[in-house]
């Protein structure tokens, strides 16, 4: 790979790194997860793709979750791309908006969420 291919690709450097993500890119999706919470818990990373402060915060949680030993679907939101998407989580679970949040859900309910500097897995296991 060339060193203008490194910069300007954007081709993921570690691609088994976010292996572990689900995507949520539609209403579709956000309903199959929802009905995923009667199983097991999940959890849902609202993040926006502009803030440096988001990305961080996913980089921190990203090699936490690594020591993560319950069962838990963990899904990606890219919320610059899906605000409706992000809107319909805010409203159907009544959680207030905030960027970069973490949603705990079980049972299709929201049960636990943070932002910022609180997001980790103590969330999700507690």
């Amino acid at each position: 790979m060339s060193f203008f291919d490194k910069i300007f690709s954007g081709k993921n450097e570690n691609p088994k790194k976010d292996s572990f993500w689900k995507k949520i890119e539609s209403e579709e999706d956000l309903k199959n997860a929802i009905e995923e919470s009667f199983n097991y818990r999940i959890a849902i990373f609202k993040h926006s793709t502009s803030c440096f402060i988001s990305k961080t915060v996913l980089r921190n949680f990203e090699k936490e979750i690594e020591n993560l030993d319950q069962k838990t679907d963990l899904y990606f939101l890219d919320l610059l791309k899906y605000r409706t998407i992000s809107n319909k989580i805010a409203e159907d679970l009544e959680v207030r908006h905030e960027s970069p949040q973490l949603i705990v859900i079980e049972n299709g309910k929201a049960i636990n969420n943070a932002s910022h500097q609180h997001i980790s897995i103590e969330q999700i296991i507690q």
